[in-house]
């Protein structure tokens, strides 16, 4: 540890010396120093460790490209019209805007949508959105009872299930931060005194509740760095000990998807209180050992269905669209509290390569399963081929219920976490993609604006342009991917003598003027993955995308009301013509085997570049701007199986058949994929 402070105390002086020089200094480190506190951003108040990263206010980002038109399409497809569709956001008699919180709907379906449509509403500053979104805000800030608790009561064999409740505090965290609305502050903490005066045979015994405590605790350490008080300490303590263990060796409590992706993070979270680092080391734990039974497949999520079960996973087992966006959002915070890149990559890979295939590109629906090897989404019942009893398959806007809600967040989150705060008063681009970000930096303070253009994940070349009224002082922190080997950097033209390791980030400290222009090269090359447990089945990569068969997908419209799962619910005067939903079949050959050469990747390979899309939309068969020209050779075993699923993946080597030239897309726009492949003799 000696040894430790002592290179942060050489880094810093490294650092002072840089700033009175004329030139820029750049050095390559595996995390920024935490000896410092930001002067401008909310921080962690002792005793609460230092984060490596710190999240900017919602506002501070605007992206730009493919994120933008993410969130253009949310807004006019289902995150943002689905007021109209769902009965959990029925004005009518909603439990959560009546101010006893008497009524219906009074569960999690509400704040789970509420908290992606708000951010989506201030990162587009779209006033109807905006509007919409308080109306919700007030009426929770108005139920507050005189103990402190809030909202509708949901109790559950004689005990307050909060679960609800606490989606609704990342929704107020959230707007406090684009508002500074003063309520928000003595609400939180009126109601953490009441969940602290709860007994411990009271408090998060729920099935739900019990799994997710951390994000309890995440919201206590967000009001404590705001107020410091100290019995909120107190109550992340108490948390913690009614919250499931999620430290077990070997083990975990459950095996449901979403719990596993979004309470993964509790034990790191409750190490900045604690400072022990087997707390940080569980949450590692926990992430490698999910992927070791389940996640032997490309896309970074792993095969749970709605549950992981005992030898079902193969990459045609899928995951929840929840499961998804909780795991994105795990990734993001756990950037900022480790400063590790791995959670930065980990994010991206299911970013780029799983999300996007679970939604229609209209963004008007979407399914509740998707899986890496997925040959047919219909509106039939899969099981027990997948862990659940119904059209889970199914593009369908009136359906899934938690995930109809809970999509919402997945880009919202996304594009507020490009860019973060450093604890030495500088900036990181921690999640390339084209954006501007407007933030304090240096010892003066001063507001600076960076530019980032991009084609990425599509592209290599990542250029970000200053523009300050001044010169300023501040440290640029660049990510490099632990898949970007022999990175280059140029300022303003001139290449600088840098050799940056992967999974490490570039600082450049300087005196920036307007007009100064960085640019980040991440080269991309082909790369495969081997997945052992699955029958030796192959994946391809080119840079931090995964690739899949380009199968003809032919789209069949449904009614969304009879295809819907059995516990979905719709509100009366919702338009299944206005909101139709779609199963997909293959219209071409799916059942391919690979035929390549290990040792000569560019030679068994092609990689195509197109143009970028009008639309600044990649994601779809039409669009993509890159693809991979490839060999294989049809495995006439390897059917659709008597549950509707393509059939476990062959083992390979398969015998190899006639070799025919395929064509590979990135995984995230193939709606129908086969993601892992057998391989050919």
């Amino acid at each position: 540890m000696k040894a430790y402070r002592l290179k942060l105390l050489v880094v810093a002086c490294a650092s002072f010396l840089v700033s009175s020089a004329a030139t820029p200094k750049v050095t390559v480190i595996s995390r920024p120093a935490t000896d410092s506190k930001n002067l401008y951003y909310t921080s962690n108040r002792q005793p609460l460790l230092p984060s490596n990263f710190i999240k900017l206010p919602v506002g501070s980002i605007q992206p730009e490209g493919w994120v933008k038109r993410y969130l253009e399409l949310q807004r006019d497809g289902l995150t943002g019209q689905l007021g109209e569709i769902s009965a959990w956001l029925n004005k009518e008699n909603n439990a959560w805007l009546d101010k006893s919180g008497k009524g219906e709907y009074g569960w999690e379906e509400v704040p789970y949508w509420l908290k992606g449509y708000g951010n989506l509403a201030y990162m587009l500053n779209d006033p109807k959105m905006i509007e919409e979104t308080k109306t919700w805000i007030n009426a929770a800030l108005s139920s507050q009872r005189e103990d402190g608790y809030f909202g509708p009561w949901v109790e559950k064999e004689g005990r307050p299930d909060i679960w609800g409740n606490m989606i609704m505090l990342w929704c107020l965290q959230s707007y406090y931060e684009y508002s500074n609305d003063q309520r928000v502050i003595p609400f939180m903490t009126k109601y953490f005194e009441w969940e602290n005066n709860l007994p411990d045979s009271m408090l998060l015994k729920d099935y739900w509740e019990n799994s997710r405590g951390g994000d309890n605790i995440y919201s206590v350490y967000w009001l404590y760095n705001i107020t410091g008080d100290k019995f909120l300490l107190d109550l992340a303590t108490k948390l913690h000990r009614n919250t499931a263990n999620w430290m077990q060796t070997d083990n975990l409590p459950n095996l449901h998807n979403v719990n596993i992706a979004q309470s993964f993070r509790e034990p790191a979270t409750y190490y900045l209180q604690t400072h022990d680092k087997t707390h940080l080391q569980a949450t590692y734990d926990d992430h490698f050992l999910i992927r070791k039974w389940y996640g032997q497949v490309p896309g970074g999520m792993f095969g749970g269905d709605e549950n992981c079960r005992k030898g079902y996973h193969d990459p045609r087992q899928g995951v929840e669209t929840c499961g998804m966006v909780e795991q994105m959002a795990s990734d993001e915070i756990l950037l900022r509290i480790t400063g590790d890149p791995l959670w930065a990559d980990h994010c991206e890979n299911v970013a780029f390569n799983t999300y996007p295939a679970a939604v229609m590109p209209d963004f008007k629906s979407l399914r509740y399963i998707t899986s890496p090897n997925m040959v047919l989404s219909d509106d039939k019942n899969h099981s027990p081929g997948i862990d659940n009893t119904g059209p889970f398959l199914m593009m369908n806007p009136f359906s899934s219920r938690c995930c109809q809600h809970n999509h919402a967040q997945g880009w919202p989150y996304y594009a507020e976490n490009l860019w973060m705060a450093t604890p030495d008063n500088g900036l990181l681009a921690a999640l390339y993609a084209e954006s501007s970000v407007k933030a304090k930096v240096g010892s003066k303070g001063q507001t600076v604006e960076l530019v980032q253009k991009t084609h990425y994940p599509f592209d290599d070349q990542i250029n970000i342009e200053v523009k300050s009224g001044k010169n300023v002082e501040f440290p640029l922190y660049l990510r490099i991917p632990e898949w970007a080997d022999n990175a280059t950097v140029k300022i303003n033209g001139k290449v600088v003598n840098v050799k940056p390791e992967t999974s490490n980030y570039i600082r450049i400290d300087n005196v920036w003027n307007t007009g100064d222009i960085v640019n980040l090269t991440l080269p991309m090359k082909l790369k495969t993955d081997t997945w052992a447990q699955n029958g030796n089945s192959v994946s391809v990569n080119y840079g931090p995308l995964t690739y899949s068969l380009k199968i003809d997908e032919k789209y069949i419209e449904k009614s969304s009301i009879e295809s819907a799962i059995g516990d979905s619910k719709w509100q009366k005067t919702a338009d299944p013509s206005k909101w139709p939903s779609f199963e997909i079949h293959p219209n071409s050959s799916w059942n391919y085997a690979l035929v390549f050469d290990q040792n000569n990747l560019d030679k068994s390979f092609k990689v195509v570049k197109k143009s970028w899309p009008a639309d600044n939309f990649p994601f779809t068969l039409q669009s993509v701007p890159i693809e991979i020209q490839a060999t294989g050779c049809i495995v006439p075993d390897w059917k659709i199986d008597e549950y509707g699923l393509c059939s476990f993946v062959p083992v390979s080597p398969v015998a190899k058949t006639k070799v025919e030239n395929i064509t590979l897309v990135p995984m995230g726009a193939a709606r129908l994929r086969i993601s892992a492949f057998p391989t050919a003799n």
